[in-house]
């Protein structure tokens, strides 16, 4: 990547004052309650019912994503910067994101082992997010050649205990609250939930413009290189689903969901972190005092926005398959 171009997507910089950020972060909490109105403490119980598609999802979307990702930012070396690969360990890190139900349920997928695995992975999220971020993040500062990214950037260090306080806050109170109300008031949850769901779409949307507004004539110079990066690597999240659901041997029904639910990542949850709290991210990385860096910015918000394409058209692909299968069988 030119340096000119690193420049660019760097000087992508959205700053809130101290309302700003707490509006953000009360509202965040709002929509991660919503999140949990969906899930039912019989969940936990079936994972060891059938614990063989459950188990390998948490270990495509906790484990493999997070660490492919961390490979694939070294790999690329200088054709990122290093906010951009903050941002894709970032959205790395998230849970699944709660529109994989939808797109499991267009694919003929197993919609229970989808709402099974989007569930356990956002009540992970309180540990694995902080954990994935605080892992992989410090790993690439320490490997990675940062002179040819963003010049000298002495003793970097991202905090662990500020990351997963933050996260405890506003995913572990709301989460608990969600679940409670599911558990306790089934039919008030199961009412609540779809206009949640709405709220939390409208919600990204809302952060998307707010991200840049203002910043819309930069966005449009580096909007290809973050196009081709943020394509890569959910390509990468959607091939380690389909394949370790192939290694593994899961039927046709598991596979699409593993592939959907690695491909499609709450990243709307990635880009609150970053507006809500942003003093965590300005911390360790001082050359953005006070702003969201710009690369975590575009890859993060992007990432919400392609990931609904990428996920209709894998459910398109799959259908396709279907078609053609009925076809031949009919022959």
């Amino acid at each position: 990547m030119a340096p000119e171009t690193v420049k660019t997507i760097d000087s992508i910089v959205v700053t809130l004052n101290a309302g700003g950020m707490n509006t953000i972060n009360i509202i965040l909490a709002f929509v991660m309650y919503g999140v949990a109105l969906g899930i039912r403490p019989r969940i936990f119980v079936d994972v060891f019912k059938k614990p063989k598609s459950v188990l390998l999802g948490m270990l495509c979307q906790l484990v493999l994503l997070p660490l492919f990702t961390f490979l694939l930012a070294w790999a690329l070396g200088p054709a990122v910067s290093f906010s951009m690969a903050m941002g894709m360990i970032l959205v790395a890190s998230c849970p699944g994101g709660n529109i994989s139900n939808f797109i499991s349920s267009l694919s003929k997928a197993n919609v229970e082992l989808s709402v099974s695995l989007t569930a356990i992975s956002t009540a992970l999220a309180m540990f694995m997010t902080p954990l994935n971020f605080w892992l992989y993040g410090n790993l690439y500062i320490k490997v990675a050649d940062l002179s040819t990214l963003v010049g000298a950037v002495p003793n970097l260090h991202i905090p662990f205990w500020d990351v997963f306080k933050t996260i405890v806050i506003l995913l572990g109170i709301p989460l608990t609250l969600g679940i409670l109300t599911a558990h306790f008031f089934p039919k008030a949850a199961e009412k609540m939930k779809k206009p949640f769901q709405w709220f939390s779409i409208i919600f990204f949307l809302a952060m998307v413009v707010l991200s840049f507004m203002g910043n819309i004539q930069a966005f449009l110079k580096c909007v290809k290189y973050i196009f081709l990066v943020v394509l890569l690597h959910n390509a990468l999240a959607l091939c380690i689903g389909f394949g370790t659901a192939g290694v593994f041997r899961l039927g046709e029904k598991d596979r699409r969901t593993l592939t959907i639910e690695t491909g499609i990542q709450n990243s709307g949850l990635g880009l609150a972190l970053m507006l809500g709290a942003n003093q965590i991210f300005s911390n360790f990385m001082p050359q953005y005092p006070g702003g969201v860096p710009g690369g975590m910015l575009v890859i993060t918000a992007w990432w919400g926005i392609w990931h609904i394409i990428s996920g209709l058209s894998v459910a398109g692909f799959f259908n396709l398959k279907d078609a053609r299968a009925a076809k031949r069988a009919k022959v």
